[in-house]
């Protein structure tokens, strides 16, 4: 099935592209994962301005109440530029336990900035020591909470914390926030790999092996290609899973983690051919190519193992 955006969307995009290609990402990610997350905060005020924060936000809230659709374009647009902090948790999941609550107005305007616990498959909320507010969610509830004891991960701009509920429980969707969590972080996955992708293009002109740049052999062309064409194909399924969640399609929570297990795929297949291309270089954190290479392998098993939306998928199969 082919998937075209509309001229609104594809400029909500490039606006996005233009915020973030200017204020030098990678130095944000490298200042974020040494503790400082004042150039990350001024990215997430550009967030704001542009209306991401506020996509998933009712309109009662003074929010956009946007398509999912929408949700899947900002979102691999902040995946292609490594964003951190809690992208999923605040923008995709955070407003839909908070629909009823007027502090989903203070999500829209940015001056909050959420994350989620939501275990078994979330077990602990990231960057929970950066948000303003700590959410945990089960049960078909959703409750304050506090953050406890920090944990590393793959990633260092990632922070994993446990959480500690602090307030009652309140009635919450809890499942469908969970599919848009999972669908945001699919699409970040997908415009992670997009941008290792061009980045091992570039390079591929570049670098040269017997006199020849490697990119005119055919070995690395086809490499590249089969890259390409694994992103080209998890996008349909991203929108398809937008579209689904839309309808309040019974297939929903299916084609989430189809969505959700073909972008882990392509993420990683653009990883490892980005670090094949770059060689040796690509192994060092002074190397941009090292941000994404670790946030995908951080996302790869966020909001679920790829093993688990497999069974999702093949549960529900006829």
């Amino acid at each position: 099935m082919y998937f075209e955006l509309d001229e609104q969307q594809r400029d909500f995009a490039a606006s996005i592209d233009a915020a973030l290609a200017a204020a030098d990402l990678p130095s944000a990610v490298r200042a974020w994962s040494g503790g400082d997350t004042g150039p990350g905060r001024k990215i997430w005020s550009q967030l704001a301005e542009l209306g991401v924060t506020a996509l998933m936000v009712p309109e009662r809230f003074d929010g956009i109440d946007a398509h999912p659709v929408d949700l899947v374009v900002a979102a691999e647009r902040l995946g292609r530029w490594c964003v951190p902090g809690p992208v999923a948790e605040s923008i995709a999941v955070a407003p839909i336990l908070l629909a009823d609550d007027e502090r989903a107005g203070e999500l829209a305007a940015g001056e909050l900035i959420a994350t989620v616990a939501l275990p078994p498959q979330v077990p602990r909320a990231v960057d929970a020591d950066f948000a303003g507010l700590v959410l945990l969610a089960d049960g078909g509830q959703v409750r304050d909470a506090s953050a406890g004891a920090a944990h590393q991960s793959v990633d260092p701009s990632r922070k994993l914390f446990d959480v500690d509920a602090t307030g009652s429980g309140r009635p919450a969707d809890v499942a469908r926030a969970y599919e848009f969590g999972v669908l945001a972080t699919a699409a970040q996955l997908v415009g992670a790999g997009q941008r290792m992708l061009d980045m091992a293009v570039e390079y591929a002109k570049q670098r040269t092996q017997f006199g020849k740049p490697i990119g005119s052999y055919q070995a690395i062309k086809h490499k590249l290609a089969d890259v390409h064409i694994a992103l080209e194909l998890a996008r349909p399924l991203l929108y398809g899973a937008a579209l689904s969640l839309a309808d309040g399609s019974p297939d929903a929570a299916r084609d989430v983690s189809a969505a959700k297990v073909a972008a882990s795929e392509a993420a990683l297949l653009s990883a490892r051919s980005a670090l094949q291309t770059h060689g040796a270089i690509g192994f060092t954190a002074e190397h941009d190519l090292s941000l994404w290479l670790l946030r995908v392998q951080a996302l790869h098993s966020a909001w679920g193992e790829t093993n688990l939306h497999r069974r999702r998928v093949l549960e529900a199969l006829p």
